[in-house]
């Protein structure tokens, strides 16, 4: 099968959904399938014949994301060269609507995956709002109902986008990881690097450093832990625009030696880093799935999170952590953190389930999962279509997707005025 992937975020940009395409990309590969991405240009990329790197403005409103520059016909000309079974897109804007384009004009199947909650991360555009955070739930929803088939990463947002008025079918497959190479990380490895003794209770983070993700909190809590314990110290695996008030918090709460960051890291390095771990703690409630739960779990590390969507459908309370209410205070999260610090039964009982947890995120388990789709969708297609799409046919296509992505657009804009059912619903 030939599978094109549309992203706004890809390799060596850090992220979920960057990593999440990454991993898709590469076990699709290993199962005989032939893959091209699509994706902005950015710093630090390297040159591959199956990456299309379209122009783009790098560092877009301070942020470390990519925004594509308008250059149709370079992906025009590259979709006719490799010619597609099916296209998976993996945002709903800028390179999203180019999937759609290519989709409608070639006749392939299109799939979308809800990575993100879109109206979460407004803040990144200039004129944040509520309004603008309607327009993107609206924008959104629209969105999918121009697609074929949508992919949820937890059930959570399935619910969410039935409740907006999503009436494409959806299904809940979440992103796979490599359970194996996170269990095999070198934990003593990476605190001799860091400057971490051996016998020092580490606990950890990894992730985004971003306003998004309910830092200042998840600081306040690990900054009680650590004046209670001296030996205890905190591990920060990540970077971002809210890296320096994190520190700069942590530092006035502990002493410089309880604070090691590790900054970004990836491959050997994140599975290490991972091991050198002894707890693994969460607070963001904007997640659509639990990716770097998963990760820690692999590890055999408990975890203790607050509630929210993508954690609850992997947290088990008691078994393989402690998950709090999603408005629990700082100091209820550092209570529940000292309780698993200070009983080595409970943190050893939780440090296995979370291993056995971990492998229903498997890459073989969500990988074939994604395949049995695609392979549906392209058979349903098949039998669907006509002859190859002649000029004549793309142009009619073309057409009809543009007054489609113009209607979404208007609705959205509408939106920003008034609620809308899509606008109305809300995440549990």
């Amino acid at each position: 099968m030939k599978i094109a992937m549309f992203t706004n975020t890809y390799l060596p940009h850090v992220g979920g959904v960057a990593r999440s395409v990454k991993t898709l990309e590469d076990a699709c590969r290993r199962q005989g399938h032939e893959v091209r991405v699509i994706a902005p240009e950015f710093e630090g990329s390297e040159d591959s014949p199956d990456v299309l790197r379209v122009p783009a403005i790098q560092h877009f409103n301070g942020s470390d994301f990519s925004v594509q520059l308008p250059m149709p016909n370079i992906i025009r000309e590259y979709m006719e060269d490799f010619r597609p079974d099916l296209i998976h897109s993996h945002h709903p804007f800028l390179l999203g609507d180019a999937a759609l384009r290519e989709a409608w004009k070639m006749r392939v199947p299109i799939v979308f995956t809800h990575h993100t909650l879109y109206e979460r991360y407004t803040h990144y555009v200039p004129l944040d709002s509520p309004a603008l955070k309607r327009v993107a739930v609206q924008l959104t929803t629209e969105y999918c109902n121009l697609c074929d088939q949508i992919i949820a990463p937890s059930e959570s947002i399935e619910r969410l986008l039935l409740d907006r008025g999503v009436t494409t079918s959806i299904r809940t497959i979440p992103t796979g990881i490599d359970t194996g190479y996170f269990a095999a990380g070198n934990g003593a490895r990476f605190r001799e690097q860091a400057g971490i003794p051996p016998d020092a209770k580490v606990i950890g983070h990894v992730g985004r450093l971003a306003r998004e993700k309910n830092l200042r909190f998840l600081a306040e809590a690990v900054g009680a832990c650590l004046k209670q314990d001296p030996s205890a110290c905190f591990l920060l695996v990540g970077d971002g625009d809210a890296r320096r008030e994190i520190l700069d918090y942590l530092q006035g709460e502990a002493g410089a030696s309880q604070i090691h960051f590790a900054g970004k890291q990836s491959g050997q390095h994140l599975a290490d880093a991972y091991a050198a771990m002894d707890w693994f703690v969460f607070a963001s409630q904007t997640e659509t799935q639990g990716l770097v739960l998963a990760e820690a779990m692999a590890a055999g590390k408990p975890v203790v999170a607050l509630d929210g969507p993508g954690v609850r459908e992997i947290m088990r309370d008691g078994e393989n952590g402690l998950m709090l209410d999603g408005d629990a205070t700082p100091g209820e999260f550092a209570s529940a953190l000292a309780r698993l610090m200070n009983d080595t039964g409970l943190s050893q009982r939780c440090a296995e389930q979370a291993r056995q947890s971990s492998e229903d995120y498997s890459t073989e388990r969500c990988t074939g999962r994604m395949l049995e789709c695609y392979e549906e969708l392209t058979g349903n297609h098949r039998r669907r279509a006509a002859a190859d799409p002649q000029p004549w046919d793309r142009l009619l296509a073309g057409i009809e997707i543009e007054w489609n992505l113009l209607v979404g657009k208007l609705s959205a804009a509408a939106a920003a005025v008034s609620e809308t059912p899509a606008t109305e619903a809300r995440l549990d």
